[in-house]
């Protein structure tokens, strides 16, 4: 269903309807942009921690405008076992409704706005009927702000008991309304004199010395002409009359508000609902949703996550589901389009979905990608047949799983960071995953280059990168060299005494020699895995995990010649992973799924 400005607060009931029977609900937002720094390449390195993915985020993406959202609601029939749904296609603009109204200021990217509009997007619904919004604190001064005016109002609040100060510049204009009002006040069959146009200051005066001077028996309002020019209008009436228009003109006010609020007032109704909320790729679509539609977004990287679970109690990412086991071996492809078209195909079985009577429903055969109701539509179902995936493979199978299953826990509140190669999600609930190793760039000079030569290239590359200062640091390669020597020494140094205080302890076994096995003093730090369960981020890749080098060192008393010390190196290899497997199945945390009689 598509909802524009005109036909939003008819439809608003439909909306919170949907909300209210629905199970989960997907989203999914299209932008006015990107990135106005950096390549979009550039803003999503895959060397950023979870912090520096944010801040890019924060700073170069905040300034463009979320201005079509998509809301698909899915709700399951289980007497006919299907899933139910209720798609909206918001259109959203921050047309300002007044003067006081927030005079938003935004920003383009060229390569997004061609790329939409290659793809049949309509901009003049954005920018000519696009549904008005405002966050929490714009909302909030604009209640104190209409709040100040009816207690200047005449008729509200207490009236003024003494005379109004006039200033001298003033005074002239004051004393020509009042002469006007007299005249009016004495011709009977006159029952409404409209002033002339003036300013805020002026009306705010007129206001207040007509609420001392004429404290009963007439009515005043500011109207807008059409060419926008505001001014009063003042009416005869009894105290009755005037009673009932001051609480008409109130309830006017209130409602302007809540137009005022406009589209906001959706995104309170999902948040409301605590229900869960499921997105492609979602980071920034969360950012922006949270960035417009609540407050500006915190510099905090903690404080962000605090507002997203408050607003959000509990998000899903598919992106990252799909690129998480049990499915990541079986789904090469998780863009949008190609993961829809993979969980058609065995071993995953397509939901049963109907569209609503009264909503129109979705032809995925006619692909309308980037219309965000779509998306969004499209995504839920993603979902549905990985959550069913994961229901197949239980002991009996499960052919519907809830949105409210233990099954799909692990994948709440962790959002997909694109393209970080050894961090993929951003955890909402906890701390993130910290990178295993540096990444280190070695460049070479000429020799015949001079030390005023590699400063003045230096001194470039800081000021062309200062943006990313925190994220690098350049040093000789003598440093580099030293710095490592300095960290073997010291790991081989413990692991050394930890090897003499094994011995001391360990009985002595007769023979010509024996071997130890170095897990029992060395710690071993494994690759980081890809299950979005933190628990999980020291569980080590015992599979692919190797001995290091002063491990190796350290395994055979004897130094065996070769090939026997390999073969001897190789067993101990074998050991090693036997006992870490071994190991891992009773002391380390639950891993990805927690069921009974699971697979």
């Amino acid at each position: 269903m598509e909802i524009i400005r005109s036909n939003f607060k008819i439809n608003l009931p439909k909306v919170y309807q949907a909300i209210e029977e629905a199970d989960f609900f997907a989203i999914d937002g299209e932008f006015s942009g990107i990135s106005d720094g950096p390549s979009v390449t550039a803003l999503t390195s895959g060397f950023d921690t979870p912090e520096e993915r944010y801040q890019k985020l924060k700073k170069h993406s905040m300034d463009f405008l979320l201005f079509q959202f998509g809301l698909c609601a899915f709700k399951y029939d289980h007497a006919n076992s299907k899933h139910v749904t209720k798609s909206f296609n918001f259109y959203v603009f921050p047309k300002p409704f007044s003067r006081s109204s927030p005079d938003v200021k935004f920003v383009c990217q060229s390569s997004s706005i061609d790329f939409l509009a290659s793809q049949g997007f309509d901009f003049n619904k954005v920018f000519c009927s696009g549904i008005p919004y405002l966050n929490q604190e714009e909302e909030r001064q604009l209640r104190e702000q209409f709040d100040e005016k009816r207690s200047q109002a005449n008729g509200a609040g207490a009236l003024t008991k003494c005379p109004v100060t006039i200033p001298e510049d003033q005074k002239k204009f004051i004393d020509q309304v009042i002469e006007k009002i007299e005249g009016f006040l004495q011709r009977e069959e006159k029952r409404t004199l409209e002033l002339n146009p003036c300013t805020g200051f002026q009306r705010k005066l007129i206001y207040q010395t007509l609420s001392w001077k004429y404290p009963k028996g007439i009515h005043v309002e500011t109207l807008e002409t059409d060419k926008k020019e505001r001014h009063i209008v003042i009416s005869k009436v009894d105290e009755e009359e005037r009673k009932r228009r001051e609480q008409e003109k109130y309830a006017k006010e209130q409602e302007e508000l809540n137009d005022a609020v406009g589209f906001s007032r959706v995104i309170h109704a999902i948040a409301n609902s605590g229900k869960l909320v499921v997105g492609h790729n979602m980071l920034l679509d969360v950012m922006h949703t949270i960035h417009q539609f609540y407050c500006p977004l915190p510099v905090d990287l903690n404080e962000f996550k605090e507002m997203t679970t408050c607003v959000f109690p509990r998000l899903l990412d598919t992106k990252l589901m799909a690129s998480t086991q049990p499915f990541k071996d079986i789904i090469n492809n998780t863009s949008l389009a190609e993961l829809e078209k993979r969980l058609k195909e065995t071993p995953f079985d397509p939901p049963k979905v109907e569209s609503a009577e009264g909503f129109p429903s979705y032809d995925t055969a006619s692909e309308q990608l980037h219309e965000a109701g779509y998306d969004a539509y499209i995504t839920g179902l993603c979902f549905i047949s990985m959550a069913n995936y994961l229901g197949s493979l239980l002991s009996p199978p499960k052919t519907c799983v809830s949105a409210r299953s233990k099954l799909i826990e692990p994948f709440f509140n962790k959002l997909f960071l694109m393209r970080v190669m050894d961090i993929p999600y951003l955890n909402l609930e906890g701390p993130d995953l910290q990178p295993k190793r540096d990444h280190v760039l070695h460049v070479t000079f000429p020799k015949e280059w001079k030390t005023s030569d590699l400063y003045q290239l230096f001194s470039a590359f800081a000021v062309n990168t200062s943006k990313y200062a925190e994220s690098y640091r350049i040093q000789t390669y003598a440093e580099y060299v030293g710095k490592k020597q300095e960290s073997k020494q010291v790991k081989r140094k413990w692991t050394e005494d930890s090897w003499k205080e094994v011995d001391r302890k360990r009985p002595h076994v007769p023979g010509p020699c024996y071997h130890t096995n170095s897990f029992t003093a060395a710690g071993i730090v494994g690759k980081r895995t890809l299950s979005p369960d933190p628990r999980e981020a020291g569980v080590v890749d015992r599979e692919s995990e190797g001995i290091s080098d002063p491990e190796l060192e350290q395994t055979d008393y004897c130094a065996d010649p070769l090939p026997e010390g390999r073969k001897k190196a190789k067993k101990l290899k074998r050991m090693k992973k036997e006992f870490s497997l071994a190991g891992s199945a009773s002391d380390s945390p639950a891993v990805l799924f927690e069921v009974p009689d699971t697979w």
